[in-house]
């Protein structure tokens, strides 16, 4: 097993380094092979398809059940009402993410992606593996550096990424906060490391541009770790929206700026609506159904998000232009709700004004 290894110095490392400590020592699992029932996503990656048709809900043994939809099947923007069923009443998730920490002074750990693999089960799913996935994409990751990386970098040295080989593959470490990294080390009793904090999608195009077979998160904390093979983080670059701006607005800490923040987002950003077909053979664009009996469009950041809820759905792209369209010829439709996977944040039709603005 390789720890560590060597990458050249380039313009995108970040700056925030910091020293880690070496921890508490009790009880952390060693690295193993991924054979003994560590959390893969490999079937994961084989399963999720990547066009609209195939992009289905991942372990859903029947379709679910589908709320009214708009009509997708004349292809204008102007969505006619089309019912495909009685609406969803699922529980929602929590709306916002936890309270954000710093295990290690200076560095934010990604408290939604610990809270994903902390919920993994002993022997995880395909499904459960996707979760993960999802909710990777926000906020930064760890890596371990040998050595001190802030002296590397000052130096204009190479920084030597720690790494794990299972099957003669490498795949590159990283961690959704201090406290699995001080795990980790040890685990391993590595102590000459620093951590140095990266944006998610710098880490994994750092992954996809090298040789690594993928990505493991959090690698010392069985069950509460995963491995993402490079197939499936592909895919996560390929399809989602390059800034990941509004998955990463959702998973910030709420303030009232935050609903204008979104909704100027979806001005401009990919984003993706859920579409099932009505008895009739007619496409339809899932609503939401709450309490109160508002009408709420499903709108998600990346099409995984309508993977994950496992309903057999099917992920299809929406401009602001036509969501705008949609709006205006149904009086009846309340808003939207963003990422109903959690977290996730309801807008009303006056938050959404100014997309309202937009031309059809």
């Amino acid at each position: 097993m390789a720890l560590f290894s060597r990458r050249k110095k380039t313009d995108d490392v970040d700056q925030r380094v910091e020293p880690v400590a070496e921890g508490d020592s009790s009880g952390p699992a060693p690295l193993v092979d991924h054979d003994d029932g560590s959390a893969v996503a490999t079937d994961a990656a084989a399963s999720v398809g990547i066009s609209v048709s195939s992009y289905r809900g991942l372990g859903a043994p029947t379709a679910p059940d589908a709320g009214t939809a708009a009509d997708l099947s004349t292809g204008g923007d102007e969505a006619t009402a089309a019912t495909v069923g009685p609406p969803s009443r699922r529980a929602q998730p929590a709306a916002e993410a936890p309270t954000a920490t710093e295990t290690i002074p200076g560095l934010r750990d990604n408290v939604v992606l610990r809270e994903a693999l902390a919920a993994l089960p002993e022997q995880p799913s395909a499904a459960d593996l996707l979760e993960v996935a999802r909710q990777l994409l926000q906020g930064h990751l760890f890596l371990r550096v040998k050595g001190d990386a802030r002296t590397l970098l000052a130096e204009g040295k190479e920084l030597p990424l720690g790494v794990m080989t299972m099957k003669d593959k490498q795949f590159v470490l990283a961690y959704s906060g201090g406290t699995a990294l001080r795990q980790s080390i040890a685990a391993d009793r590595e102590t000459d490391t620093s951590a140095m904090g990266q944006p998610v999608l710098t880490v994994i195009r750092y992954v996809l541009a090298g040789p690594y077979a993928g990505l493991v998160l959090d690698n010392a904390s069985a069950p509460a770790r995963a491995v993402l093979p490079r197939e499936l983080l592909e895919k996560l670059i390929e399809q989602g929206d390059e800034s990941i701006e509004v998955k990463t607005l959702l998973a910030d800490a709420r303030t009232d700026a935050t609903a204008a923040a979104v909704v100027e987002a979806l001005t401009r950003v990919k984003f993706w609506v859920a579409v099932n077909k009505s008895p009739e053979g007619r496409f339809g664009v899932a609503e939401n159904r709450t309490d109160d009996g508002a009408r709420l469009i499903e709108l998600y950041s990346h099409p995984l998000e309508v993977v994950s809820l496992r309903r057999g759905d099917q992920a299809a792209p929406m401009t602001a232009g036509q969501l705008a369209g949609a709006l205006r010829a149904d009086a009846g439709i309340d808003g939207v709700i963003v990422d109903a996977g959690g977290p996730w944040i309801r807008l009303t039709r006056a938050d959404l004004a100014p997309l309202l603005a937009l031309p059809a």
